[in-house]
């Protein structure tokens, strides 16, 4: 099975020209901007409003105690039925799902998940459930200090190991690979917890940090007392801690995202060919310079924009990257949609066929071996590059507007303008990058 078939598709999955996708995709966003400076001159973007308090019953659901202690348990039994498949199935990829769990429902799934219900993530995580059963006091520490200058360093150095499996390793599907990743994810996180307490989850697991920012986008959100409430997706995204590494875990996420789209370019392509025919270690080398190089200049861009203005001290300016940082969230929300979609819905239906048999000894389990993948997004290919186009742009749109409520609260008033045009620059050509690399791969 090819787990990194994407499926991101290409121009022709376009029902107008991509000339024409990009240049309305820059100018609707700059006319977003425009409206934005003219209508919007005060932040009203609060994490901290009341907002509308759920029905006690709906909240006794969302809350209970017994429905995450279940969650919790199937994320345990999961982790530990994948693991064995991983470690006791066949070693063909093609033939064993643990792959397929990994790139798809855990790297794919959980993401598109938290985008609709949450951070579910903190409760389906094995580490917590694990932490939690064993030390049933929890108050967020544990007996080492976890330093905040750490930020969410160790979250981007996570992060980027799973990229660097999935785009720069020579065999990214093989079923070791992956087990090995998977374990010692597993290990960190759950040492992790034992030593600096839900702390080191909240802030250093890669995939609870990931699910956290993205859960931030829906309209569920949380009063000062706990209670669950509607609010603005955007209120809630202003609520994003701030913290030290915020922009290197977006940079990374954007940045190898578009790093995945150029690696499907012909040259790009022949040049990693003719590395190989000298050595597997300098085409490996050669791939990871090229997702490095994505990154940074993801991330560099990102951090020049924000701190491109006047009117504050260079120590407030050198604050302003991570606390506008939470504004790239809709735009990875975007491109997750947009660079992900088709492999979550065909290729996920593939690796569920392939647990008919997951230790490969001629079962057929539930029938599913009698299945077949049905291509539904493929086949529509106009449907599946509108849908694109218009998750890339609307999370830029949101992106813009997260980042101009942001600004206003920043900046002094004399610069509130001339401060933000770097960022929409930066974003505008984000935009045009974006759409460029997804359709033209």
């Amino acid at each position: 099975m090819a787990v990194l078939a994407h499926g991101i598709g290409g121009a022709a999955d376009l029902p107008i020209p991509l000339s024409y996708a990009l240049v309305g995709a820059a100018w609707a966003l700059t006319f977003s901007f425009a409206i934005l400076i003219f209508a919007w001159k005060q932040p009203r973007l609060d994490p901290r409003s009341p907002g509308l308090l759920l029905p006690a019953g709906l909240r006794a659901v969302i809350d209970a105690p017994r429905l995450r202690d279940a969650l919790a348990a199937l994320g345990v039994v999961a982790t530990v039925v994948v693991t064995a498949i991983a470690l006791f199935g066949s070693p063909d990829p093609a033939r064993n799902p643990a792959p397929g769990v990994l790139y798809i429902f855990l790297w794919v799934g959980v993401m598109a998940a938290s985008l609709l219900l949450g951070p579910v993530w903190k409760i389906l995580s094995p580490a917590r459930a694990i932490h939690r059963l064993i030390r049933r006091s929890d108050t967020g520490t544990g007996p080492l200090a976890y330093r905040e200058g750490w930020g969410h360093w160790p979250a981007a150095a996570s992060l980027f190991s799973f990229v660097w499996l999935e785009l720069a390793y020579p065999d990214p599907g093989a079923v070791a690979a992956v087990t090995i990743w998977f374990l010692g994810y597993l290990a960190t996180t759950t040492l992790g917890l034992f030593l600096f307490g839900s702390v080191w989850a909240e802030r250093a697991d890669p995939i609870e940090v990931y699910s956290s920012l993205l859960g931030r986008l829906i309209p569920l959100g949380r009063r000062d007392t706990g209670e669950p409430v509607l609010r603005s997706p955007l209120a809630n995204l202003a609520g994003t801690p701030a913290r030290a590494g915020s922009v290197a875990v977006a940079a990374t996420l954007l940045g190898s995202t578009a790093f995945d789209s150029f690696s499907m370019f012909p040259s790009w392509r022949s040049l990693l060919v003719k590395a190989e025919e000298h050595s597997q270690l300098r085409a490996t080398g050669l791939a990871t310079l090229g997702l490095l190089g994505f990154i940074a200049v993801v991330g560099g861009a990102f951090w020049l924009a924000a701190r491109a203005t006047g009117g504050l001290s260079p120590a407030a300016r050198a604050k302003l990257p991570n606390r506008l940082a939470h504004s790239l969230t809709p735009i990875i929300a975007g491109y997750l949609i947009a660079h992900y979609l088709t492999f979550l819905v065909e290729k996920g239906q593939t690796t569920i066929i392939l647990f008919a048999d997951p230790f490969d000894r001629g079962w057929n389990l539930a029938g599913l071996a009698d299945r077949d993948t049905a291509y539904l997004l493929s086949t529509n290919p106009a449907l599946l590059g509108t849908i694109k186009v218009m998750a890339v742009l609307t999370g830029h749109i949101l992106g813009v507007t997260a980042a101009h409520d942001r600004c206003l609260r920043l900046l002094p008033p004399a610069h509130r303008l001339t401060g933000q045009l770097a960022l929409m620059l930066t974003m505008v050509g984000f935009t045009f990058a974006g759409l460029y690399l997804l359709f033209e791969a």
